[in-house]
């Protein structure tokens, strides 16, 4: 019997024949932490008496979550984060370079590594065919000594797509309309495997957005296979050197497998408090909206932007929605900024923050009041997510981001696209 893309992976790297249920040590080939749960992971890792980091190189500590600082503990927590770094040699990633899961797609991890980082969006490196999950404080602070850590080998689900998106339609709307499918626990602990015809013409980007949300689904891992797509968008990275092909077996077994064909799917939003709680963006209009947020580790690369720009260009937010946008890293801002897209956004009336998180997680900069609604194409919706439990978190993609924020009520992005 063939393998599946998580056994390959956690065959090779625990030097056994791992199989769906068994439990494995593996070796662990990029470890990271940020600065919400990172300073955590440091203090543990200095009371377990470490002496140092099995591979400070590709041990990287991200300012990614609260930047700048906006108070006097998160500042004290970064400067922690500053001094292991400077303690253990470390790999740093200060503020202003971006969000930790685009970095580590930009220029880390690579087909077949095993990455573990104390993040739950840590699933987001799959998009490259690396087996990625998020773990607790303590156990990432062990795979930062030992340079190992153990699995249990999940099940896996595979996911067929077929077809192509058709206009007003993206990686987002599929990955939303997953998880109202199979539900917010449908996959928990297992892998969520991509394949078929219509991901074999995916480029990475909505590759890395489909893979970043297969936790909302409660999956431990989001795997794509690594193709020539994968080994075209790392030489773009000038790392071409870090492509291998990696792909499952044609025999493996898979406990379910899910169809989807994407021309017939819609414009798709979660609705609060649930990501599972999915409605076509059609069926909402008239739904008000205080606040939209183009960005994140989900929806803030260069394609994201410019699908928002070209929905923008000429036009003016509505005046009773606030416009923000954060772009998902510097690279990213940069190559926007080439290309005209941020000009066009704030001719539109939008906002930028620096790269980073922004208001995801609701530390700072957009905070929503009391019964407002924010349709953002960020990864949660949970209640009090975006800083008040009293407010509303709606998730869309770029392009429905953009026709909210002209409307001020939530709409079908294709009632605005040009063409």
């Amino acid at each position: 019997m063939g393998k599946t893309l998580a056994e390959k992976i956690l065959s090779e790297k625990s030097g056994s024949d791992a199989r769906a249920g068994d439990i494995v040590i593996a070796k662990v080939d990029l470890v990271f932490i940020q600065d919400t749960t990172g300073p955590l992971t440091v203090r543990l890792f200095r009371s377990g008496g470490f002496k140092g980091l099995a591979n400070p190189l590709r041990t990287v500590l991200f300012i990614d979550h609260a930047v700048p600082s906006p108070s006097l503990g998160l500042s004290n927590d970064h400067r922690l984060l500053r001094e292991f770094a400077g303690e253990t040699g470390a790999s740093m990633s200060d503020i202003g370079e971006g969000v930790c899961h685009q970095l580590v797609g930009e220029s880390m991890a690579r087909p077949g590594d095993v990455v573990v980082g104390s993040d739950s969006h840590t699933v987001t490196a799959g998009g490259l065919g690396a087996f990625a999950t998020g773990m607790g404080s303590s156990d990432v602070a062990v795979a930062m000594a030992l340079g190992k850590t153990w699995f249990r080998v999940p099940e896996s689900l595979k996911v067929t797509a077929t077809g192509s998106f058709t206009k007003g339609v993206y990686a987002k709307d599929f990955i939303l309309h997953l998880i109202g499918l199979i539900g917010a626990d449908g996959a928990t602990y297992k892998a969520l495997e991509f394949g078929g015809d219509a991901v074999a013409a995916m480029s990475m980007s909505p590759r890395l957005t489909i893979a970043n949300m297969a936790i909302e689904a409660g999956a431990k891992v989001g795997l794509f296979p690594s193709d020539r797509t994968t080994g075209d968008y790392l030489a773009a990275q000038g790392r071409g050197e870090d492509y291998r092909p990696i792909a499952p077996d044609p025999d493996a077994d898979y406990e379910k497998t899910i169809k989807i064909d994407l021309k017939l799917l819609e414009p798709t939003v979660s609705r609060p408090h649930t990501v599972d709680n999915t409605a076509l963006a059609r069926d909402l209009k008239g739904t008000k909206i205080q606040q939209v947020f183009i960005g994140t580790c989900t929806n803030g690369r260069l394609d994201d932007l410019e699908i928002a720009a070209g929905i923008l260009k000429g036009k003016q937010s509505n005046p009773g929605t606030r416009l923000i946008v954060g772009p998902a890293s510097r690279q990213v801002m940069l190559e926007a900024m080439k290309a005209g897209y941020i000009q066009t956004l704030v001719a539109a009336g939008a906002t930028i923050l620096p790269p980073g998180c922004g208001p995801c997680l609701g530390l700072h900069q957009g905070i929503l009041g009391d019964g407002e609604a924010c349709l953002s194409t960020s990864n949660r919706n949970f209640q009090g997510r975006m800083g008040n439990p009293d407010a509303f978190v709606y998730l869309g993609s770029p392009a429905t981001a953009a026709a909210t924020a002209l409307s001020g009520e939530i709409t079908d992005p294709r009632e605005v696209m040009p063409g």
